[in-house]
């Protein structure tokens, strides 16, 4: 039997948009990711799910509620923070410019970009990966007990963990990633 597990990134938020460190603070999707948010869901009209996933984040849980207007299907949501975006830590809220002007072009990328480097009070993608991987075993074991599909609304960064995982990637594809906003993803979970 073959179950399917369909990823998802929120849509734009403004804090995207005016490029900030959004991190673990809410910030509402725009008219563009409302749009982006409508792309996915009509995408995945024809699928369907009996459980779907959300973080604790607003935007997580509006481009959620979107997509489930197709899916009446759908009688569970469950809120799982092993998969939430990244931490900023001290960079949360910041404008890109403003901390690439105080402390330069490379360490801002670093903060930005590194698998291992945590921004100051934040978290690495690694340790990002560590809650995300805990969370993906314990969602195949439910697919295959409950014999389920599954929707996640996820971010950004913790989807880049969920695509190593699925499409056997190296650290370094895994870092190289975008994940665009109106696009899903879709896996099989097979036993």
């Amino acid at each position: 039997m073959k179950l399917h597990v369909s990823i998802f990134r929120h849509g734009e938020t403004y804090y995207n948009k005016s490029k900030r460190f959004t991190g673990w603070i809410n910030s509402g999707l725009t008219p563009r990711g409302i749009s982006h948010v409508k792309a996915i869901a009509e995408k995945l009209r024809k699928k369907t799910f009996q459980i779907a996933f959300k973080t604790s984040l607003s935007r997580s849980s509006d481009t959620l509620k979107i997509v489930l207007k197709y899916h009446p299907e759908c009688k569970r949501v469950v809120v799982d923070d092993r998969m939430i975006e990244r931490s900023y830590g001290d960079l949360q809220r910041r404008f890109h410019k403003t901390v690439i002007k105080q402390y330069g072009k490379r360490q801002f990328h670093i903060w930005h970009r590194s698998y291992d480097v945590p921004p100051p009070g934040g978290e690495s993608i690694r340790m990002v990966e560590k809650r995300v991987l805990s969370f993906i075993d314990d969602l195949i074991i439910l697919m295959k007990k409950e014999r389920v599909n599954v929707a996640v609304s996820a971010h950004g960064n913790s989807m880049r963990p969920f695509r190593r995982y699925f499409e056997n990637l190296t650290i370094k594809e895994m870092m190289k990633l975008e994940n665009p906003y109106d696009k899903y993803f879709e896996y099989v979970v097979g036993f």
